[in-house]
């Protein structure tokens, strides 16, 4: 299996061993690393998890794009939370973006997340 790396310069750098994306040959995959509210310049943006679901879901937005691919090619994703009370509201975010045929999505709490965040989404996307 041969493996592309995709990079998007619109979304931050990898703050660690990891890439914004990686698909395979065939049936394209891509499989985007979890996208935490980070802006370009590696800080992190916004004060609650809906407004770093929103930051987060515009870098996939942009790695999505730089493999030729937008939001109709997400078959999966998966919402990391610090706090699930925050569900509803990163729930609602998360919607205006799958208004039409939503993928197959998993949340979780999590303990923390890195940088401080609120929130991670992580996506698989197919073409």
């Amino acid at each position: 299996m041969k493996k592309q790396v995709i990079r998007s310069p619109l979304a931050p750098d990898p703050i660690g061993p990891y890439s914004q994306a990686v698909a395979t040959e065939g049936k394209r995959l891509v499989f985007l690393s979890g996208q935490i509210a980070l802006g370009p310049d590696g800080r992190l943006i916004g004060e609650d998890a809906a407004s770093q679901a929103r930051v987060a879901m515009e870098n996939i937005r942009a790695v999505l794009a730089s493999a030729g691919m937008d939001f109709d090619n997400v078959v999966k994703t998966t919402i990391f939370l610090v706090d699930l009370d925050d569900y509803k509201a990163v729930n609602e975010v998360y919607g205006r973006y799958f208004a039409e045929r939503p993928p197959a999505r998993s949340a979780v709490e999590v303990s923390r997340l890195p940088a401080g965040a609120l929130v991670e989404i992580e996506v698989v996307a197919a073409s």
